[in-house]
């Protein structure tokens, strides 16, 4: 057993969050062509150079891990320079961008979406049957509770009770919001239709599966890996299913699946604090972020 203490240090750390600033990192020194460590005035020239080019939210970022890096190996963080806070906000106020967000995958592209996908659990093919319960299972989950992406590729099966005629309990070791790892136990519904509940035991029954990753990479052949879907791939997994459903893909991603059940709450009355309850936001204005609100104009609109 490993009982080095960098373990603990390294399970600190998001891994998503680690290829990050890794990448923010490589790219001050090796494409821009900076030293580290780096003074606040080399910061600036960064900032400058690239402010009409990367999106304040990129920069940010590099920031960020700028930041760590000199503060782990005990050197003065250049990031905390009124100079390079005022450059950060002079490039936002000349480079203004619009947040990009994914389309919010609305009931009735869902409800296509499971029609194809249940033809092709009725295919001969094992591997078509396997992967169009993985998928119906990992859409129906994704939306009814709402989970990001790498929520989805961590969801394991010793962490998922059944309770019959009721749902699922789910336990999240760790999610986003949930720095200290204290876990969360989410409830799963059971619904009447578009169950995620059902879809969860037609994946179990059809895979075989009794522990480890619950959603897992499919080889052409059938043959299912040990390992979890990357969370950078179920995108791409989104957008096939939809070319396979006639659905146009474009502006589709993972996240689609959260923003669509806050658009779906949200149009059906639920309260700010019960829809932030569910899925797990501290402040409205992250929730605001996701739902699509309509303004009604009543006879005014055409």
């Amino acid at each position: 057993m490993d009982t080095s203490p960098d373990r603990y240090l390294q399970a600190a750390r998001r891994a998503s969050t680690e290829r990050r600033y890794a990448q923010a990192i490589a790219h001050f020194e090796a494409e821009w062509g900076g030293l580290l460590p780096a003074s606040s005035e080399s910061v600036v020239r960064y900032l400058t150079h690239y402010g009409d080019q990367l999106t304040t939210r990129t920069l940010r970022v590099n920031l960020a891990a700028l930041a760590r890096w000199h503060q782990q190996l005990g050197f003065t963080d250049p990031t905390k320079s009124y100079r390079v806070r005022d450059t950060l906000k002079g490039i936002q106020a000349l480079h203004p961008q619009p947040v990009k967000q994914a389309e919010a995958l609305a009931l009735k592209e869902l409800e296509t979406c499971i029609d194809q996908l249940a033809k092709e659990l009725a295919d001969p093919l094992p591997a078509v049957r396997l992967r169009a319960a993985r998928d119906q299972a990992l859409i129906l989950l994704g939306f009814w509770r709402a989970f990001r992406s790498d929520e989805l590729s961590r969801l394991r099966i010793e962490h998922i009770q059944l309770r019959q005629a009721q749902g699922l309990e789910v336990f999240l070791p760790s999610s986003k919001t949930d720095r200290s790892n204290r876990g969360r136990v989410m409830k799963v519904p059971a619904l009447k239709r578009l169950c995620p509940v059902a879809a969860y035991e037609i994946w179990l029954n059809e895979s075989g599966i009794t522990e480890g990753a619950l959603f897992r990479s499919i080889d052409r052949w059938g043959h299912i890996e040990e390992h979890a879907l990357h969370p950078n791939s179920l995108s791409r997994l989104l957008r096939q299913i939809f070319l396979r459903s006639g659905v146009d893909p474009e502006g589709y991603s993972a996240h689609s699946l959260r923003r669509g059940f806050a658009t779906w709450a949200s149009a059906n009355q639920w309260s700010s604090k019960a829809l932030m309850d569910y899925v797990g936001w501290r402040d409205v204005q992250t929730a605001t972020r996701y739902i699509d609100g309509d303004a009604p104009f009543g006879e005014w609109a055409r």
